[in-house]
Parts: structure tokens; sequence; C-alpha cells
């Protein structure tokens, strides 16, 4: 945890508060590529995200912020503006088709398609979306749109009268593919207190998928699946042109994986933890392989549902005409001995372990650190990058 060049650009904070530790990340921009100031990790069992009772929340508020408090002390943070990410499995998401429209209709008429997923009451929820792309149908080809908006405007009866007239696409000469997002606004909330309580002014909001796509994919043409395996929960992503346009949750990680283990072994989750770490997924045979064959056995029937809800949007990505290159794992459990090679040989795809720090630039002799650390980084670098890109 070092400050690594002091000066006085502006630089800004990328703050992952996830299940069991807070990242941090601090870039500037130097010659228009995101340069490191700053990094640092800490350990702490946080339910930021989670249903917690509402007696717990304040006290859990204040223990998240003064770590957070204490981890920007230690790493000589200089800015205190950041961009956080919400969990993927808090967030809803849907890519929509409308009819190109004003900014004031397309925030009604998008408030109004929220009601058709989004399974809370609409005033309940903030809502945020991102034009992916318009498509004339006269000349058949795509315009870039960059446009991003946020509503939370309740669409009046006349109005949604108008939208159900608008519905028949076939008739517009030109159709916006939206990606809208909703996120619980108790959750928003939540954020925002624990990062006012830690001094830190709060720049935006995003989803993990987004800040992943950022650091890892960019701008990369075609469709990648992103697959995010932590603690908890595995993320499985797909991002198309470098926007992630499907993410779903599948409730297995590293800790799934490290009680099955102690619970088919008759150990203790610390020395589950220990054997998943030294035999991972390798097959082995013979003698004292013995063991490491059965553990490697658990593991790898722990980590089939990933392995089937990643089988099932290879397919049917396939289906659609946009086929899936390669898959990049990501997350406090990507390194886990041989995970890469089996999801290949599952899935007849390519299978990377992501470099977040692929695009950023930082002193050499960090990169044996920064490696190791590598797969939990991915999302506070791709928030950092937002704001210097």
């Amino acid at each position: 945890m070092l400050n690594l060049f002091k000066n006085k650009t502006t630089s800004f904070l990328g703050i992952d508060i996830g299940t069991n530790s807070i990242k941090l990340v601090e870039l500037e921009s130097v010659a228009g590529r995101p340069r490191l100031v700053t990094y640092g990790m800490v350990e702490i069992e946080s339910s930021i995200a989670g249903n917690s009772d509402s007696s717990d929340v304040a006290a859990d508020n204040q223990k998240i912020a003064g770590t957070l408090a204490a981890l920007l002390k230690k790493t000589g943070a200089r800015s205190r503006t950041a961009v956080a990410a919400l969990p993927n499995f808090s967030v809803f998401s849907s890519v929509i088709s409308l009819p190109k429209l004003g900014d004031k209709q397309l925030a009604e008429a998008v408030s109004w398609e929220a009601k058709k997923f989004v399974p809370m009451p609409i005033e309940n929820v903030v809502l945020d979306w991102k034009i992916l792309n318009e498509e004339t149908q006269e000349a058949g080809v795509a315009e870039a749109g960059d446009a991003e908006k946020g509503a939370q405007q309740e669409v009046p009866k006349q109005l949604a009268a108008q939208a159900d007239q608008n519905s028949n696409l076939a008739k517009c000469k030109t159709i916006a593919k939206i990606l809208l997002t909703a996120a619980p606004r108790h959750l928003v909330e939540r954020y925002v207190a624990v990062f006012k309580l830690a001094g830190v002014s709060l720049l935006s909001l995003e989803t993990e998928s987004f800040a992943l796509a950022r650091c890892l994919v960019g701008n990369e043409a075609g469709t990648i699946l992103i697959a995010d395996v932590g603690a908890l929960t595995t993320d499985v992503t797909v991002v198309k042109k470098g926007v992630p346009v499907f993410s779903r949750s599948i409730n297995v990680g590293g800790g799934t994986v490290t009680r099955a283990i102690a619970d088919s072994m008759g150990v203790a989750t610390e020395r589950a933890e220990q054997f998943k770490r030294d035999t991972g997924m390798a097959r082995s045979s013979g003698g004292a392989a013995g063991a490491a064959s059965g553990v490697a056995k658990v593991i790898q029937q722990s980590f089939s549902p990933v392995i089937s809800e990643m089988k099932y949007t290879l397919e049917r990505e396939s289906a659609a005409g946009t086929p899936i290159e390669k898959i990049l794992l990501t997350g406090g459990s990507a390194f886990l001995s041989s995970l890469d090679s089996h999801i290949s040989e599952s899935l007849g795809v390519k299978v990377f372990i992501a470099n977040p720090w692929a695009r950023v630039s930082y002193p050499k002799d960090l990169g044996g650190v920064l490696d190791q650390i590598a797969p939990r980084m991915g999302v506070a670098v791709g928030l950092a990058m937002r704001e210097i890109e």
C-alpha cells in the first residue's frame, strides 16, 4: 500500500466494497493513459448488499466507513472523490428497444418499460440507462450512441397510451437499443450514507459488470464472457462491443467450495481452504494423490452449476449469431489451480485469467505484487478508470 506519485494532478478513487473485503485503487490520467497512484485492500465482513436487520444497519455502516477511512489513510490516497459499485445480484437489468424519442419522452418511456421487469414498486428503485446503439431500419446500419440518462418519473396515462401506440417498432425508421438498470433505492441510500461517514464524495454508482468490462475488455469488438468468481457468488456477464448486456449471479463461490470440502472430508474450514488452494481442480493418480483427487472431484462438483450456466450462455449467444470468442476469469478465486483449463476443456472455448492492470501504467518493480492481487482488484480498477478515460 504505497502512495507512488505525489503531484497535483486530479485523480479518482475506485472503491469496491465486497462481502469479505474492501478494495481501493486510485488512478490519474497521464498522456491519456491511467497511471496508478496508490492501492490497498483490507479484509472485513460486510453486509452492505445484504438484507441486514434495520437495527444492525447503522452499526454496520459505521464499521464499514471506519474501515474505509483507515484504508484511505494507510494507502496515502490523496483523492476523496470516488466511484463505487453495486453488486450485480442486487441490480435488475434488461435490454429494451424503443423508437427514437426526445430526452423527456425517452425518460417517460424507459420508466414505463421498467415496470415490466423490476419486481418491486418503481418508486422504490433508482433507474439508469445507456443507449447501446440506434438502428436505422431503412439502411440497416447501426450508429454508435453514448447518451446516458437517469429517470424516476411516473408515466401519465395519456403518455402510456402513446408509448403503446409507438410500440409498433416496425413502422419506426430508427430504433434505439437501451440497456436499462434498476437498483433498490434503500441500497443506493446506504452506499451514500457509508461514503459520507467515511468523508468521501461519492461521484457515481455503477454495477460491477460495467467496471469489469471497462478494464478487462475496453473497446475490444466481439462477444466476450466475464466470469467473476467471488467468495459467495460467481457473476457471469456477456459483454458485446465493450458493453455488458447480460449478467447473472450463481450462488457458487470460493467459500462455497471450501465448505463443500470441509463437509466432504470432515475437516475444519481453515484446513479445507488449504486443501482447496493446494489441489485445485488438477486430476492426480496413485499413492498419496488419492486425497488430492478426492478434493479435485469435490471442487469440480461444486462448480458444476457455474459450468452449466456458462454452457447455456454460450449456446444462447451462438444461436443469436454472436458466438462468444473467449472467457475471462476474474475475482478472488480466479487463480484456483486448473480452473481455467477445466472450464476450457468443458466448454471448448479459450479461457484466460484477466489482468485489470494491463491498461494501467505503474512502476515495474510492483509487477509481481500487482499480479498476485490482480483478480481481486478488477472492479476497483474499472471504477477508477471511469472518470479519467
